[in-house]
């Protein structure tokens, strides 16, 4: 039998009004950031919100055009997708604001007409494009080789034409959105999966490049210039960008920009964002803009779908999900990014800080908004204090007065009675620019060892360099979880037995669709497929035990279940699961699981439709007191 984790520790943050600081949000200037710095909003769903009923106020509460409040606060660029033709097989319209070339051009035109410079993202899809999938439009779906790249060049220049006779010429053309394993699958994608009987590989991937590449430059007037981008997402992997663009590079694609996203709360530190910029600035000599971000700036939920961004984010993140943190996060990646070696930071473009709760605007027909609390508009469609960084970072520089911690988070600690047991020597703070980082505490005096029974206690201490109160539950149990791996962050199926496909059943590093820390084990596939995950206990005393498991998924499952077996009789025990909705958790439980045999079988059990998904996490295996 495998020994138990002795700790387990939940850290809940506390999101707190600072006390003693204004309602205005600090902002320390950026020195020398020159006033051609891209501080640029992707507005995809705003022609939606507005038809849908959305209206927005500057910060005096006065009602306006929502272009207008983005640029009286220092935006000067904005960035709006192209999707072909972005409707299902009856013509009825997919959602996710419907992005249209009519409707980029409309907002377009608006930009244009109040001096904003404007980026065209074309995806090359009837919809959602991203690492995980790139799939052709509709009418493109029996083309291939010249045919795909003639297609490509046609639609790309015909829409730089149309937005240029309309009076909205885009000053940036993305060719592709977060390409990273290519685009129009599968004659673009540079890797293989199972399901794949062939691939275009790089030189497809780039044949397509260049043939977008062309049209905007054929389509572009004389005297002007048009940046073309190409974009990935991950902008901290520096492995990858260096294995696509010494693909494209030595396939000579025609382009000018590398654009990249980069969530700090998904891929990684700041730091790594600025070492991957400066070496994609000496090996390739372009310029670069990190064209999607955003951050929270509170954990509310508007609409009651869900949020992307969660509590368990806040400590990737670094900065504190309020008004204050969303500015000083957006102030810090500005200065990351000017900081870009031969000044080739070109700029920064903030995903959707239009996108608040509207019935009918989600992610497609039927869902919800879950991108609200990383807005840059409150739920009512004011104006939050964080939109005045745009401008605010031109303020006079000079002696800043450092962040001093003003909160710390409040922890939830578990341990087995008579197991060594330490509080941790640093926990999370949250300092007065909104950043949150580690900071040393002095407890007061504690003895977890003469804990002989179970209960609950709590444990004070402040911060060693602030007189910030730490506050910690602390709860002795008797029971001890057998499953070694419980939330599946070694990021395996270690001990685990899998009958059925490793491609459609494995763990996800994804904290959006975990329970708990970054991982957990899910299931999706585009077709039906039935699998079975067992985890089998030995050297069990005799007696009573539990299992459970917390699961979520989008629903319309054939069937799921978890269940115990062959821990002595014969039989089983099962419980049903139902999927309810993304972030609908629930907690699947089996008690009295009588083991007399020395072992026991835990199985997760997973029929699935074509297309359905789910995920498990946060398992339990005890014997009961």
């Amino acid at each position: 039998m495998k020994k138990s984790a002795r700790v387990i520790v939940i850290a809940f943050f506390v999101i707190i009004t600072l006390a003693g600081l204004a309602a205005e949000v600090t902002i320390t200037p950026i020195e020398g950031l020159s006033r051609d710095f891209i501080r640029g909003a992707d507005v995809s769903f705003l022609s939606s919100l507005e038809e849908h009923g959305v209206r927005f106020y500057d910060r005096s509460g006065i009602e306006k055009d929502a272009l207008a409040i983005l640029r009286d606060n220092g935006v000067n660029w904005i960035r709006l997708r192209v999707w072909n033709n972005p409707v299902d097989a009856d013509g009825a319209p997919l959602g996710g604001g419907d992005s249209t070339l009519a409707r980029t051009i409309a907002i377009a035109l608006r930009a244009k007409k109040l001096g904003l410079k404007v980026l065209v993202d074309f995806h090359y899809s009837d919809f959602w494009a991203d690492p995980s999938k790139q799939d052709k439009p509709a009418l493109w779906k029996n083309l291939s080789g010249k045919d795909l790249e003639q297609a490509v060049y046609a639609y790309t220049r015909d829409s730089i034409v149309a937005l240029r006779d309309a009076g909205a010429l885009p000053d940036m053309v993305q060719i592709g959105n977060e390409t990273n394993g290519g685009m129009l699958w599968p004659d673009g994608k540079t890797w293989k999966g199972p399901s794949d009987a062939s691939i275009g590989g790089y030189d497809g991937f780039a044949a397509l490049l260049s043939s977008g590449a062309r049209a905007v430059r054929d389509a572009t007037p004389k005297g002007k210039k048009i940046k073309i981008v190409i974009h990935l997402a991950n902008g901290g992997d520096n492995a990858l960008y260096r294995a696509v663009f010494d693909e494209l590079d030595v396939r000579k694609v025609d382009f000018d920009v590398i654009g990249l996203s980069w969530y700090p709360y998904w891929h990684g530190p700041m730091k790594g964002l600025s070492a991957n910029l400066a070496d994609l600035s000496k090996r390739y000599g372009k310029e670069l803009a990190v064209v999607e971000t955003a951050y929270a700036y509170t954990l509310e939920d508007g609409d009651a779908t869900g949020n992307m961004f969660k509590m368990s984010l806040e400590a990737d993140g670094g900065y504190q999900p309020s008004v204050q943190g969303q500015a000083t996060f957006i102030r810090d990646l500005f200065a990351a990014v000017a900081a870009a070696p031969e000044k080739k930071g070109l700029g920064v473009f903030y995903w959707e800080p239009c996108w608040i709760p509207a019935a009918g605007v989600g992610w497609k027909v039927g869902e919800g908004c879950s991108w609200e609390n990383q807005a840059l508009f409150d739920l009512s469609g004011h104006a939050l204090d964080s939109l005045t960084v745009f401008s605010r970072v031109y303020g006079k520089t000079g002696n800043v007065a450092l962040a001093v911690p003003v909160a710390a988070e409040e922890l939830a600690l578990t341990t087995v009675v008579g197991d060594p047991f330490r509080l941790p020597q640093k926990v999370m703070a949250v300092y007065s620019d909104g950043t949150i980082k580690p900071a040393i505490v002095l407890w007061d005096p504690f003895f977890p060892e003469e804990r002989v029974e179970s209960g609950r206690l709590e444990v004070s201490g402040k911060l060693r360099d602030a007189a910030v109160p730490v506050r910690a539950a602390v709860t002795f149990t008797k029971l001890r979880n057998l499953f070694s791996d419980p939330s599946f962050e070694t990021g395996s199926l270690s001990g685990w037995i899998l009958d059925g496909s490793s491609t459609a059943c494995f763990v996800e590093s994804n904290s959006a669709n975990a329970h708990s820390g970054k991982w957990s084990y899910k299931y999706w596939l585009d077709n039906p497929f039935t699998s079975e995950l067992r985890y089998r206990f030995t050297d069990l005393p005799t007696g009573k035990y539990t299992f459970s498991l917390w699961a979520m998924g989008g629903g319309g499952d054939v069937a799921l279940s978890i269940s115990a077996r062959d821990f002595g009789g014969t039989g089983s025990i099962k419980t049903e699961i139902t999927n309810t909705g993304w972030q609908q958790w629930k907690e699947y439980t089996i008690t009295d699981i009588p083991v007399t045999a020395t072992g026991c079988t835990v199985v997760i059990t997973i029929k699935s439709a074509s297309g359905t998904w789910g995920n498990f996490d946060d398992l339990k295996f005890f014997r009961e007191e």
